[in-house]
């Protein structure tokens, strides 16, 4: 089992504060990663760090590719918390989920076959085959916030983030959300950051409790 991500003695914030001191984590291929803790207590700023976003202030993180070796990035899927999507934007729920897969394409190229067949499998994952061709702008929030959920795992990631996907998953889907969340743990390891961590408990490998500094907890 190769580890992907290691965070050793990491410090980081904004404007000269620290918002997280000394954090150390290891994420392994096959890792499900559950985070809790208090608004304010750095998890969102730990996943920054994570995705590259800031600079730790101290200590160092370094990514690990398919053979245990370092390297300089990973390829990670996010969600976010808030959707910045502009719902007056005219786009397709099939293009958001192909947009997932942009850096897999040169330039100015269309997709091939087998990157526009994984759009489709996404789509029918996502259980928005149906609404393929609508507008975003006509979707409920737990539509669109599957069809982000679609964007950020198309492209088979080798880590998946999740900030609080229950904030915008509605309950028809949340059974097929968690069992679908089962099957991209076998592919991708998972960070997941959630104030209501007990429907997803059971997929949890390892718990940890951020308010400055991180704790690892018992499953």
């Amino acid at each position: 089992m190769n580890k992907r991500i290691e965070m050793d003695g990491v410090s980081a914030g904004y404007g000269g504060k620290l918002v997280l001191q000394d954090i150390a984590l290891d994420v392994w291929e096959d890792d499900f990663l559950g985070i809790t803790g208090p608004n304010g207590g750095g998890k969102t700023t730990l996943l920054k760090v994570i995705l590259g976003l800031i600079p730790p202030v101290q200590g160092s993180i370094r990514y690990f590719g398919e053979d245990g070796k370092a390297v300089s990035s990973l390829k990670i899927g996010y969600l976010p918390q808030i959707n910045a999507i502009d719902r007056k934007f005219p786009i397709s729920v099939r293009e958001v989920v192909s947009s997932g897969l942009s850096y897999d394409k040169p330039l100015f190229l269309r997709f091939g076959r087998a990157q526009k067949e994984r759009v489709e499998e996404t789509l029918v994952q996502m259980g928005l085959e149906n609404l393929a061709a609508r507008p975003v702008g006509e979707l409920s929030g737990g539509q669109l916030q599957r069809a982000l959920l679609g964007r950020a795992i198309v492209s088979r990631p080798c880590v998946l983030i999740l900030d609080e996907p229950n904030s915008y998953i509605d309950k028809r889907f949340e059974a097929h959300f968690l069992q679908m969340l089962e099957e991209i743990n076998r592919e991708s390891a998972v960070i997941l950051v959630s104030h209501e961590m007990q429907a997803v408990l059971p997929l949890v490998k390892h718990l940890l409790h951020v308010d400055g500094t991180a704790n690892e907890e018992k499953v």
